[in-house]
């Protein structure tokens, strides 16, 4: 269901369609006005659709970074999980050598066994 929203974002009003809950939208043109009010600020004779461009290319950028970030770590845990998975079957292969080299144990106590008690009897 879309949600009518109305914000006001320096002195301007938009009326959006979205998904996103009022509350979320009311916060985001918050924070994009306070933004845009920091660089206006910093900057003399700045407009504000300037300072809107300079905050779109810094959200973009960020959103940039976010998404390289994100891929390394899609990634690294790859990587993580291909390793994980190779660790887990030498295991495997370690426990199975183990039941091996423990029954090859038994047989060689029962033959020691065997060679002792044919000792005592001669």
């Amino acid at each position: 269901m879309l949600n009518d929203v109305k914000v006001i974002v320096c002195g301007k009003e938009y009326k959006l369609k979205t998904a996103e809950s009022p509350n979320y939208v009311f916060a985001l043109a918050r924070s994009l006005e306070f933004k845009i009010n920091e660089i206006l600020n910093s900057k003399s004779g700045s407009s504000p659709y300037d300072a809107a461009i300079m905050v779109a290319l810094s959200l973009v950028d960020d959103l940039n970074k976010a998404n390289q970030h994100l891929d390394n770590i899609r990634n690294q845990t790859k990587e993580d999980v291909d390793e994980a998975g190779k660790s887990r079957i030498e295991l495997d292969s370690a426990l199975k050598e183990i039941e091996v080299l423990k029954s090859k144990i038994v047989q060689l106590e029962s033959m020691v066994k065997l060679k002792q008690l044919g000792d005592s009897i001669q």
